[in-house]
């Protein structure tokens, strides 16, 4: 699934471009994972104004209206002056003055969904409960560790619910952890203070530098231009079971939080 940092990469091959690019017309594929909730026709001639990111959400704000654009479990964009006749996969097309927006997403469970504001219906109940962005200045070590304080689940359960810190998905959880020297399984409100810092240091840290690295292409992922991540290439602990540990040597294990692979080091992640 693409996590921030893809979707990151994806707005900033895009956003310079398509500022500014009047809708021309739009063609609508099979379904997605939820309904566009107007006529499509509506948003022929509205004009792009700029692209930012809210979590794993695209948000193109329009003059009129905001489009919100989720890549699901395996969509992806591309965005050039022209491509080839849609595919099977091709389930949304932007057409514009400055080149052709397209989604592929071959599980559809992406989405395409228009709402008059951020503040208002629908956007307001997809982006409400997201936790602070941590690329920001908004993720302080405050409001960081009084969020955990409030929770007993694991920590890598909680960095991944997406309501005290947003973004950090599985890959990065697992790396950010090691970083910080924590075990996953941890209870949140047992974090102390001092290791929630280094834990909030570790999440910026790793985020930053997957952006920098275009992502983690693990199947499919590219960006608006067809190009691939390679932070997955780096990752110390990330789908490394059975392999040493990059630090000390000892033997990465994986395990099952939440139907979802946890890897750490025994060693590094005491506790």
């Amino acid at each position: 699934m693409p996590e921030l940092p893809e979707v990151e990469v994806t707005r900033l091959s895009l956003a310079d471009r398509i500022a500014g690019a009047r809708i021309e017309s739009v063609r609508m594929g099979k379904p997605l994972r939820w309904p566009l909730g107007i006529d499509s026709q509506r948003l022929v001639g509205q004009v792009v104004q700029r692209v930012r990111r809210r979590g794993k959400y695209l948000l193109f704000d329009l003059d009129q209206s905001v489009l919100l654009l989720h890549l699901g479990m395996s969509g992806s964009l591309s965005f050039a002056a022209s491509h080839p006749e849609a595919g099977a996969h091709d389930h949304f097309e932007l057409f514009t003055t400055r080149g052709v927006l397209r989604l592929n997403d071959p599980r559809r469970f992406g989405a395409v969904v228009h709402s008059s504001s951020e503040r208002h219906e629908p956007a307001l109940k997809l982006l409400g409960g997201l936790g602070v962005e941590p690329l920001t200045d908004e993720f302080t070590l405050e409001a960081f560790h009084a969020g955990l304080k409030r929770r007993s689940a694991p920590i890598k359960q909680v960095l991944l619910a997406g309501d005290v810190v947003v973004g950090v998905g599985n890959i990065y959880a697992s790396e950010a952890l090691f970083l910080a020297g924590i075990r996953p399984t941890l209870r949140a409100a047992k974090v102390s203070r001092p290791r929630a810092e280094k834990l909030r240091i570790a999440i910026r840290e790793v985020l930053a530098r997957a952006v920098a690295k275009g992502g983690s292409t693990l199947r499919d992922f590219s960006n608006a231009d067809g190009q691939t991540g390679y932070f997955q290439l780096e990752a110390m602990v990330y789908g490394r079971e059975g392999q040493p540990c990059r630090v000390c040597g000892t033997t990465i294990r994986a395990i099952r939080q939440g139907q979802r692979a946890t890897f750490f080091c025994p060693h590094c992640q005491k506790s």
